[in-house]
């Protein structure tokens, strides 16, 4: 159904042009209507049509995850236990929809629940959702809604990219940061208190800000450390950079948007300068080395995809701090580790390329293992993307991890125990659509290269937690997508 959908999408676009291009008196205009007729072919309009696709799992530890799927009737909520293979409703929605609709005081339909995700206590006994800008809290077993007040003190939407929250939530959930006046604060989630972290913040060179380039938002580029303790941010220094300006064309006046964005040849360029905050006791520690480049090895910006700041990675016990500096024309990145409570950098390795160096599709590929003081670093070296590992402290390599032809996309889980890796890759099986990501398992002394998913398809993996499962779904243009569970060995269990 997919495939003769995109073919009469593509027939569409493809005549448009050409009636575009006929002579003012050919018989034939297009009309508002043609426009309409074209539009209902659009994915926005065709996606809901396809029912019980497009399976994304949620995991709830290691044991269960959830998914969301399109029916006839509307939507269903389905819960998987992993151990058992087994599958049911996520909770009663009939239930559901009337305590809702009791506690906010509205008529909301069990087919048509006004949420898409929701939040599952520990317990499984109550789960938490936002709707109508209010986040509800709601008991499964006498399904009964109040308003969350906890969940409220944090969260927070509306400036983020996509709608995401406004602040930052610690990993123990007890402290949310966020940006007011260009410093960074945290808010007690319990008590709602506030206290500003630092105080030198001014317009163009804020703490955490992002704001460079084409896409901005008021949600903080941070990376709060394991024991919610430290936070990873920087002061980004846009002082003096010209300014790009965009109009967009609306019905009576137009709504200019202006940001900093230099152009080749400029003399002041973004920058960030790199810090360390305490947040028990604020203070901030500047990191030993002169302003960064405002890079990723994924793109132009520091964070690229879902809000997250890439190359950036903490120790578990929180006393050091791996991050990667890269040039602003992308041929030369550098991994460098900073003492936490000094400042003090130490360089590890560094990679040069002709054209530009990305470390991953989608997500770096590099880690940093403190425990046995080595990395994990991809590179096109050999003409293809592998992995490699290094000694962290001499910068030398001990050996290639993954060889021969094909292209490591995505680092998925580093086994770190068990010396293991778990990555997707393309183009590494004879026969089949290059472009076609499988999954793979290998020591990280190279042996043991082991294929995962085996199916010829295109594959969408999902680990859980601990990696002990994974949620697999795949497709080719011609064959519908099949959604599988399977061991952490490729062992498959039931369809979900």
């Amino acid at each position: 159904m997919k495939t003769i959908l995109k073919l009469i999408a593509v027939t569409l676009v493809t005549a448009i042009p050409v009636l575009a291009q006929q002579p003012a008196d050919a018989p034939h205009a297009l009309t508002v209507s043609d426009y309409a007729r074209a539009e209902k072919w659009m994915g926005y309009n065709t996606n809901p049509l396809v029912f019980r696709s497009g399976v994304r799992p949620v995991w709830q530890g290691d044991r269960q995850f959830w998914y969301r799927v399109t029916t006839p009737e509307g939507s269903e909520f389905v819960m998987v236990d992993t151990a058992k293979g087994t599958r049911a409703p996520a909770f009663d929605q009939v239930k559901l929809a009337a305590a809702l609709s009791a506690a906010a005081g509205a008529t909301f339909d069990s087919h048509r629940l006004p949420f898409t995700d929701f939040e599952r206590s520990a317990d499984g006994q109550t789960i938490t959702v936002l709707v109508q800008r209010r986040r509800w809290k709601c008991d499964l077993a006498t399904y009964q809604c109040t308003a969350d007040v906890t969940a409220s003190a944090a969260g927070q939407r509306g400036g983020g990219r996509g709608g995401a929250p406004i602040d930052l939530l610690s990993p123990d959930k007890k402290r949310a940061a966020f940006i007011r006046e260009f410093n960074l604060w945290v808010r007690d989630v319990a008590t709602g208190r506030e206290t500003q972290l630092t105080t030198d913040g001014v317009k163009d060179f804020g703490y955490a800000t992002d704001n460079a380039g084409w896409t901005h938002s008021d949600r903080p580029v941070l990376v709060w450390s394991p024991d919610s303790k430290k936070i990873a941010t920087f002061q980004q220094d846009q002082r003096g950079v010209g300014e790009m300006y965009l109009v967009d064309t609306r019905v009576g006046h137009p709504q200019l948007q202006a940001w900093k964005y230099p152009l080749p040849g400029d003399e002041k360029v973004t920058t960030i300068q790199r810090v360390i905050i305490e947040v028990d006791t604020p203070g901030v520690i500047r990191l030993k080395l002169p302003p960064d480049q405002h890079r990723s090895t994924l793109c132009d910006d520091v964070q690229c995809r879902g809000g997250e700041w890439a190359d950036v990675e903490w120790s578990a016990d929180v006393k050091q701090l791996a991050f990667v500096s890269t040039s602003r024309d992308h041929k030369r990145a550098q991994l460098r580790i900073a003492d936490a409570a000094t400042g003090e950098i130490r360089d590890v390795l560094e990679e040069t390329a002709v054209t530009q160096f990305e470390s991953g599709l989608g997500r770096v590929n590099w880690r940093y293992l403190p425990a046995t003081n080595e990395v994990i670093w991809f590179s096109e070296r050999d003409g293809w993307g592998q992995l490699y590992l290094y000694d962290a402290t001499s910068g030398k390599l001990k050996n290639q991890i993954t060889t021969g032809e094909g292209t490591v996309t995505q680092l998925l889980k580093v086994d770190e125990k068990n010396r293991t890796l778990y990555f997707l890759a393309a183009g590494r099986e004879k026969g089949r659509d290059p472009y076609f990501s499988h999954f793979y398992r290998v020591g990280f002394d190279g042996k043991n290269l082991s294929l995962l998913t085996p199916e010829d398809g295109n594959h969408e993996i999902s680990l859980s937690p601990s990696g002990g499962f994974f949620f697999d779904s795949y497709s080719k243009p011609d064959v519908s997508p099949v959604a599988v569970l399977r061991a952490a060995d490729g062992r498959r269990n039931r369809s979900p």
